[in-house]
């Protein structure tokens, strides 16, 4: 029973649900702040995330005549209840360690195209034409981009297999346990042979968060929100908390994955620290790039996933599987 309070409790509070939202809303204001900088205008307030959100909270819910109502509602509850798990597991070096040693590598795979998903299933529930096309263009993009994501952490989890095993043959998919020998051994992002990792890496971050160039699915000039068009009020509330909400995880999770240190044996240092990290990750693969970048076709994204990220992940896997 202790147990299950405790994980309710990282779930509702720390690393994941307030905390992460937090966050998650924090580093979206800024993002187009900072993005409203580089291209000489003035830009939304910091807060503009949170006006929002309280602005859709008092509309009215509409669904669509001819849409599926079941699932129309359920996939926005569906994203958020894989991100807000999600969430919990993504360790904070220095403060929190995971959700009970279960923030296993191959979990966070299996979550993290939830929330995807459930913007497929609501743009197809909705019966627009619009939301059709939407759908089929997240499908192929996300196809695209989990490729290289799963060549990046097999990669982390041989190179700590082998470190664990003096050299054997292996793979640690626990994420305690990663970030441990990282902070025994230094950071993977540091490491030459990582180094074609972590770019795939970066690379991942945009298309996964649909950002441009990669917003394909959601091309307002082209498709008009394309899957999303018919949410508003509450419901589209509940994807932009999601969104958030993965925000936190994505950003955190290259944290664990490649700069895991620590720099105090004071938590609230560590924590500095980690969203430091998190924001540098933030400006540098996401808001730099959407700032300097126009929409691809679908297409044109979809090659470049399966091309230059997974060539780089392999290129490390390699590296790892014979050095």
């Amino acid at each position: 029973m202790t147990d299950t309070l405790l994980a309710l409790l990282h779930m509702c509070l720390f690393p994941g649900g307030v905390f992460a939202l937090a966050v998650g809303f924090f580093f979206k204001g800024l993002d187009r702040r900072v993005e409203a900088r580089l291209q000489s205008r003035v830009g939304p307030p910091l807060v503009q995330p949170w006006i929002d959100i309280a602005k859709l909270l008092t509309k009215e819910t509409l669904i669509p005549k001819t849409a599926c109502r079941q699932a129309f509602l359920m996939a926005p509850v569906l994203g958020f209840t894989g991100m807000a798990v999600c969430a919990a597991f993504i360790p904070v070096p220095g403060v929190f360690n995971g959700l009970f040693n279960m923030g296993d590598l191959l979990v966070l795979f299996y979550l993290l195209p939830i929330p995807a998903m459930a913007i497929m299933v609501g743009g197809s529930a909705s019966s627009s034409p619009f939301g059709a096309m939407g759908f089929s263009r997240e499908m192929s993009l996300m196809l695209a981009y989990e490729t290289p994501l799963l060549m990046i952490l097999l990669t982390v989890a041989m190179l700590v297999g082998k470190g664990l095993t003096g050299g054997a043959w292996g793979a640690e998919f626990s994420l305690l346990k990663i970030v441990a020998y990282q902070q025994q051994t230094g950071s993977f992002g540091l490491n030459p042979v990582m180094i074609p990792a972590l770019l795939a890496y970066l690379i991942f971050l945009p298309g996964t968060m649909g950002v441009a160039p990669f917003d394909i699915p959601e091309a307002e000039t082209e498709i008009i929100e394309g899957p999303l068009l018919e949410y508003g009020g509450p419901l589209l509330a509940l994807f932009q908390v999601t969104s958030a909400l993965k925000t936190f995880v994505v950003l955190g999770l290259g944290v664990a994955l490649f700069f895991p240190g620590t720099v105090s044996d004071l938590w609230l240092v560590n924590l500095g620290w980690f969203l430091l990290k998190t924001l540098a990750l933030m400006l540098l693969s996401l808001t730099l790039v959407k700032s300097a970048s126009g929409r691809m076709r679908i297409d044109q994204a979809f090659r470049f996933y399966v091309t230059v990220p997974c060539a780089l992940a392999l290129c490390s896997l390699l590296l790892v599987w014979f050095v």
